[in-house]
């Protein structure tokens, strides 16, 4: 994001707004949902968020990523790690969110269920 006046502080702000799936664009093509990042006083950066459904697909790419293998080749004890995190980060209560991420994981919509009911049990 080069010409949006405060490097230091993009290139601070860059990795959390990569994480979340956000976008980056100069503040004066911020709109009205967009959120303006200021920095002493002058805007710096818009932050144009994901929709909720586009987060989950980042979230599952992102797990992917610190892996370091797709998702669907863990082990079952891990793909239960990885369905325990995406239950506290809100994973299921986006639309599809159960089949998204058992497509991912290679697995049935039974078996995520029944990877949350065992966290419920435990």
């Amino acid at each position: 994001m080069t010409g949006m006046g405060d490097e230091p502080f993009i290139t601070a702000v860059k990795p959390l707004v990569d994480a979340m799936g956000g976008e980056m664009l100069p503040p004066d093509e911020a709109g009205p949902d967009d959120v303006v990042l200021a920095w002493e006083g002058a805007d710096v950066v818009a932050v144009r968020l994901p929709q909720l459904a586009d987060s989950l697909d980042h979230i599952l790419a992102a797990m992917e990523r610190k892996q370091g293998k797709p998702l669907a080749d863990l082990d079952r004890k891990t793909k239960q790690e990885v369905v325990r995190v995406l239950e506290a980060r809100g994973a299921f209560s986006v639309r599809h969110g159960v089949e998204t991420v058992a497509s991912a994981l290679g697995v049935s919509r039974f078996t995520v269920y029944n990877y949350l009911n065992r966290e419920k049990d435990a």
